[in-house]
């Protein structure tokens, strides 16, 4: 069989048995870095324009990003034009640093510094891979080798920096492939650099730590950074950064836990684009801390436009299931869920926490509409059906007729095999419930009180019923099966008022045995007398309907 897993070895667990990293809670957000035009943009099967570029970056500054990868200009001409624009057209925000990658090479360093020349504040990240596979199999060399490539790097962008002293300059070192780096040695690489760059003596330098390949689970991943923070020296002159990728589908809950271990700052992209099987989402990551009470320091409230730039500007279309993005993440078809949705948001009041089953968030945080929430098809019940009613028609159906009309809701999307929307949810209790009969349209009606009950006239099709009861609704009973001969028992009646078009204010809702068969119809009028009326005579002419056709 060509699917062995004989071919592959456990990930190495370093022994940590003092790890802190499990009890501490994250209480405020990283500082972000969008990698988005970098790691995403060299990801695509077709590369973003200029027009993209800037688009994208747009966006970034947005949403609240401080600090924007914006290429590796070193290696690409666009990638130096499009740096260039940014800085001579004046497109950089006060607030906003932008960031360029570069291996740790001598010509690549240069090329860097000359792009970058006249930005306000810039961070060069510079970076080689120190890893086992990559030091063995692709360079060939020993761990003295390795280091020195991080140390001349360090030293020259140290020396290109001085060179163009009008910018304020941040540096910024990777040990690429972290996770397959051993950690005791990625700690002397970057001790190393770090006693070139000197952060003890004012100089601002990020220590970003790549999972460059997600090799382990989140927690070995934290236990790595956090071994890293209590190694290496200067700890506290430095920013720790995490740049955490996919490929075993946990690049959010690495640089989640990686915070909790100690790091200070996260990069990612939005909605993950990124090589293989992606990088850190920084939307999920973003969200998930908001849905704690925690200021992410990033604004998503208009999802749907992030959504569409994001999707212009990559050619990715958005899962449906893509947490806080896809279409249908705040979808509920099943039933349970439906009828668990609705009651909460019936009991919650504008200014509670949020505490709504099944929703983490509230879509409208994001822009998106209640409507999205709740939509029908075979595996609905009742609640979503209710919930649809109440929601765009404003009608409160009672808890007999929602089971009732469930069932018809159903079998018209298996029939249909799909979804059902509102409109045909609409249809459907318009033609089982509103519908009358020929011959039984309420005309008039006269009603008299007196100390021996009610007296009734309603007239219906030409046709005038009269009858006498303690109440308005035996009366009429009496009046209609004395003049059909049928046997009329009402099994459930309700009514409410309602904001159903210019003139309805109010709904009627009745079962009722007819010579034991069982019919149900629902009346809109403009008061509750009518509306009780005509959905009494809706029933009877269901009745009617049906025993003509037998006959």
């Amino acid at each position: 069989m060509s699917f062995d897993h004989r071919k592959y070895r456990r990930f190495d667990v370093p022994n940590k048995p003092d790890r802190q990293w499990p009890n501490h809670r994250i209480d405020s957000a990283p500082r972000w870095c969008a990698v988005d035009l970098r790691d995403g943009n060299q990801a695509l099967v077709k590369p973003m324009s200029p027009a993209q570029k800037q688009r994208l970056f747009d966006l970034l500054v947005k949403v609240g990003c401080k600090e924007i990868e914006i290429g590796f200009p070193s290696a690409s001409q666009p990638d130096f034009d499009f740096c260039r624009k940014l800085i001579e057209e004046n497109r950089i925000p006060d607030d906003v640093t932008i960031q360029v990658l570069t291996q740790a090479r001598p010509e690549l360093i240069e090329r860097s510094f000359e792009a970058l020349k006249g930005a306000r504040r810039a961070i060069v990240h510079v970076y080689n891979s120190t890893s086992v596979v990559q030091r063995e199999q692709v360079f060939s060399m020993d761990k003295a080798g390795i280091k020195q490539i991080a140390v001349s790097g360090a030293q020259l962008v140290k020396d290109e920096a001085a060179k163009y002293p009008a910018t304020e300059w941040v540096f910024q070192y990777s040990p690429e492939s972290f996770t397959g780096t051993e950690t005791d040695y990625a700690i002397e690489v970057i001790d190393a650099v770090n006693a070139v760059w000197q952060p003890e003596n004012g100089q601002e330098v990020i220590i970003n730590l790549p999972a460059t390949v997600e090799m382990s689970s989140p927690n070995v991943f934290a236990d790595q950074v956090e071994t890293v923070c209590e190694g290496i020296k200067h700890r506290e002159h430095l920013t720790i950064s995490l740049h955490t990728h996919n490929d075993r589908g946990c690049a959010v809950a690495a640089a989640e836990l990686g915070v909790m271990a100690g790091a200070d700052r996260i990069e990612g992209t939005l909605m993950g684009n990124g090589e293989r099987t992606g990088n850190m989402d920084l939307i999920t990551m973003a969200m998930n801390l908001y849905s704690q009470g925690i200021d992410p320091k990033l604004n998503f409230e208009n999802m749907a436009e992030i959504r569409e730039v994001v999707e212009s500007c990559t050619d990715i279309a958005t899962h449906p299931r893509h947490p806080y993005v896809g279409e249908l993440v705040f979808t509920a078809f099943s039933g349970s869920h439906q009828d668990a949705i609705r009651k909460c948001l019936v009991r919650r009041e504008e200014g509670d926490i949020w505490n709504v089953a099944y929703l983490p968030i509230d879509p409208h945080d994001l822009g998106r509409r209640y409507e999205e929430v709740v939509r029908i098809n075979s595996q609905s019940g009742k609640g979503g059906v209710a919930h649809v009613l109440e929601r765009d028609y404003n009608i409160d159906l009672p808890r007999w007729l929602q089971q009732e009309f469930s069932r018809l809701v159903q079998k018209a999307a298996e029939d249909q095999g799909g979804e059902i929307d509102s409109l045909t949810i609409r249809r459907l209790f318009d033609e089982h419930y509103l519908a009358v009969a020929e011959g039984w349209q309420l005309e008039n009606y006269d009603l008299h009180r007196s100390d021996s009950g009610v007296s009734a006239k309603v007239i219906a099709g030409g046709c005038e019923f009269s009858g006498v009861a303690q109440g308005v609704l035996e009366a009429v009973v009496q009046a209609v099966s004395a003049q059909t001969g049928a046997s009329i028992d009402i099994d459930e009646y309700n009514e409410f008022a309602v904001e159903w078009g210019t003139h309805a204010s109010a709904l009627a809702c009745i079962r009722a045995d007819i010579d034991g068969q069982s019919f149900s119809a629902a009346s809109l009028g403009e008061d509750t007398t009518s509306a009780m009326l005509q959905a009494l005579l809706s029933v009877v002419g269901q009745q009617q309907k049906v025993a003509q056709r037998a006959a």
